[in-house]
């Protein structure tokens, strides 16, 4: 008998959310069917798209959507052994049963000295985010400035390193000090924390006075009021998120971006990473080898204990990591 725990939603957000959204509940799991597999999750991910798309495919009283690496405990799927390990959007749960669809196995040429959690982080989707994101929309060229802003996430601060791979100029905004120093360390040319610059236009020009050639937008708001009358002619801005809007009932107003974009001659798209999803093991194959030369650094924010998945994802949005919140079971 194995008895599943899993994190429900109570109700859709309203604002940030909070601990009381959440219920831990309970199930005992039937015994496996052929084809099935039983999975034990080992490490859960917490990302800021699972605060807008809750909206979008969750209704109230469903596990919270995410990603995870799971360990295989019982198989009667031939293809899927005991003792392998996969990676699942199964959602918040600790046990649960899976046909195999949707799974993926770690790619057969994953390290042992690597820690298996990177599979839902720098060598899984926010790294792949990173990988895609950039190099196939923005297209950075040797020498050009790129900029960054919640560069000390995910997503953020892999694709600095990325950039820096390619030879570019890397300028990062964060939010705190101990993160600037994180971006310093990783490689970024300059950084600085956006909370206590005296005006986000005059940070960005000190940075980098020619203006900037490529965007990668993770929060939006006012920092792309900002940063957008700044970028050179010819500019790309790829869109991969706005964190500092996902809270918004309505969305607030800002300053108009099209006489920028026409009279720069901007090119701006937003995406989504699975858009990509059959050059997966190409974009994994190329950030396990960058991991292993040392040229793309790693950081964990790991929290302990499945009951504190609440409050990893809460602080996550809070902008308390640094690199990947990842949680432990």
């Amino acid at each position: 008998m194995v008895i599943a725990k899993s994190w429900t939603m109570v109700k859709h957000f309203d604002g940030a959310p909070k601990p009381e959204d959440f219920k831990l509940i309970e199930k005992e799991l039937p015994p496996l069917k052929d084809g099935e597999v039983l999975l034990e999750s080992v490490f859960l991910s917490v990302d800021p798209y699972m605060r807008p798309y809750s909206i979008r495919m969750m209704k109230e009283g469903d596990v919270m959507i995410g990603t995870q690496v799971a360990r295989v405990i019982e198989s009667k799927n031939a293809a899927f052994p005991v003792g392998g390990y996969l990676v699942t959007n199964c959602g918040w749960k600790t046990h649960f049963i899976s046909d195999g669809q949707g799974a993926h196995l770690l790619p057969p040429i994953w390290p042992e000295s690597l820690p298996k959690s990177l599979a839902v982080g720098a060598v899984g989707m926010p790294g792949l985010t990173a990988y895609f994101g950039l190099l196939e929309i923005c297209n950075p060229k040797e020498g050009e400035v790129v900029l960054v802003n919640g560069a000390a996430g995910a997503v953020g601060s892999v694709v600095g390193q990325i950039a820096k791979i390619k030879g570019c100029k890397v300028v990062g905004s964060a939010g705190s000090d101990e993160k600037v120093t994180f971006l310093k360390e990783i490689g970024f040319d300059e950084a600085f924390n956006y909370k206590t610059v005296n005006s986000l236009e005059e940070a960005l020009k000190k940075a980098s006075p020619e203006g900037y050639d490529c965007y990668f937008e993770n929060v939006g708001g006012k920092f792309a009021d900002a940063a957008i009358p700044q970028m050179k002619n010819f500019g790309r801005i790829s869109a991969c998120g706005a964190i500092s809007l996902y809270n918004e009932a309505v969305i607030p107003s800002g300053p108009y971006i099209q006489p920028h974009i026409v009279s720069k001659q901007l090119r701006m798209e937003g995406f989504i990473v699975t858009r990509w999803l059959d050059r997966y093991p190409e974009g994994q194959k190329q950030l396990l080898q960058w991991v292993l030369e040392g040229k793309l650094k790693y950081h964990e924010h790991i929290t302990n204990g499945f009951e504190n998945m609440p409050a990893a994802f809460i602080g996550m949005l809070n902008g308390e990591n640094i690199g990947k919140a990842v949680i432990k079971v």
